[in-house]
Parts: structure tokens; C-alpha cells; sequence
């Protein structure tokens, strides 16, 4: 998983590294561009036996992350984007229903990032807000989609007008109903889901590491 991720990442660097060499005359960016490594935690569920009773819970294993962020700029200091990133982990739980289960969650989110700089301009904190969808599913299984918000912040550091490294945190948060049931599947026309969430909200963090290409 980790080779598969460092290998998604670079060849985006390479490709957008060759984009960034079009950068305007004028200096001022139109476009960015951050393929990004990560690292994400969190996210659980209640699960209910045959009679409906709670009886234990599962997790999202903690694991790494890959994504890709997009930025059209409004302005020197803030612009709109399209992030997108995926994590593929195992479900954590005692119940053995759920080894060997793996699962893949991936973020679909919109909004803006706005840039606060500083007269050494050699650290642009930001600021991130997002809203989309969260897309959760595993092999044999029908997929889910919810509605989700995102929130993150961190550093920036400039190389170059056209270069920066970018790290940062977020965190992911999901709305989900009252006993929603995930990961389901028919079976001679009988429906069986593995996970029943007795919760509103689905969360995981993520840290970043990015390098980020204007343009």
C-alpha cells in the first residue's frame, strides 16, 4: 500500500512539475496543483447482533493516504479547489466477522483555501475549508456515499514563485443517519450489511505532505 502510494504521488509530481515550466509571464499563478502523501486516523462504528442489541464496535485501521488537491486562484492570496484523497485500511475489531476485511474510504470534497502571509514570506500559514462527499466501500460489497465537511490548516513553504512544499492537517467529518448500515450485499434476494452505526458523525484526521506546483 505504501509503494502504491509513494508511486501515485511522484509521477504526479513529475507531470505537474512539467505544467509548472508553462507558468505565466506575469507571475501571477492562474492554476496549483498538490499531489500530496498522508497518514489518516480515526473512524468507527457500533455494531448490532441479529437481535439489534449493540454489542461492540468497529474501526477504520489506521494507514496511509494518497490525494491530489486543485486550485483555481481568485486572487495572489487565496483560491478555489477540488481535493480529492483515498485511504485503504483493514477494519479493526475483535469480532472475527471482520478479518481480513478491507475497506476504502475516499474524500470528494469542494471550497476554497485562503493564505495569510507574512512580510518574510518564507511561511504562508493557510487555511482550508471543504465540503463533498465521503465514498465507502470493499470488494463484494455495495458502496455508500455521504455528505461531508472538511477543515484543515498548516504551512506552506515557498522554494520558488512556482514551487512550495505543503504541510498541513484535516480533519474529515461525515454525516450519517441514526442506524444507517454499511458494506451491504444481496444474496438470493436477501440483503445483509456488515456494520449498523448508531451515531451521526463519522471522523478521521489526516497529516499531509505535499509539493505544491503553480502555474
Amino acid at each position: 500500500m505504501q509503494r502504491n502510494v509513494m508511486v501515485v504521488a511522484v509521477s504526479a509530481m513529475v507531470l505537474a512539475g512539467m505544467l509548472a515550466q508553462e507558468a505565466r509571464a506575469d507571475g501571477h499563478p492562474r492554476f496549483e496543483v498538490t499531489p500530496f502523501a498522508g497518514y489518516r486516523t480515526g473512524g468507527g462504528f457500533k455494531i448490532e447482533d441479529t437481535e439489534g442489541t449493540t454489542s461492540g464496535s468497529v474501526d477504520v485501521g489506521d494507514d496511509a493516504s494518497f490525494g491530489v488537491d486543485l486550485g483555481l486562484y481568485r486572487d495572489d492570496n487565496s483560491f478555489y479547489e477540488f481535493l480529492y484523497s483515498r485511504q485503504q485500511a483493514s477494519l479493526d475489531s475483535h469480532d472475527p466477522l471482520f478479518d481480513g476485511v478491507d475497506v476504502t474510504v475516499e474524500y470528494y470534497q469542494l471550497g476554497g483555501t485562503a493564505m495569510f502571509p507574512d512580510e518574510s514570506d518564507h511561511l504562508l500559514p493557510y487555511l482550508s475549508m471543504t465540503i463533498g462527499a465521503t465514498r465507502l466501500s470493499a470488494s463484494g460489497y455495495d458502496s455508500d456515499t455521504k455528505f461531508s465537511a472538511s477543515l484543515g490548516g498548516g504551512l506552506r513553504v515557498p522554494f520558488n514563485d512556482n514551487l512550495i512544499a505543503t504541510l498541513g492537517l484535516r480533519g474529515y467529518l461525515t454525516f450519517v443517519e441514526s442506524n444507517t448500515q454499511f458494506l451491504c450485499v444481496s444474496n438470493g434476494g436477501n440483503g445483509t450489511c456488515l456494520l449498523k452505526s448508531s451515531g451521526s458523525t463519522f471522523f478521521q484526521g489526516e497529516a499531509q505532505l505535499g509539493l505544491t506546483f503553480r502555474f
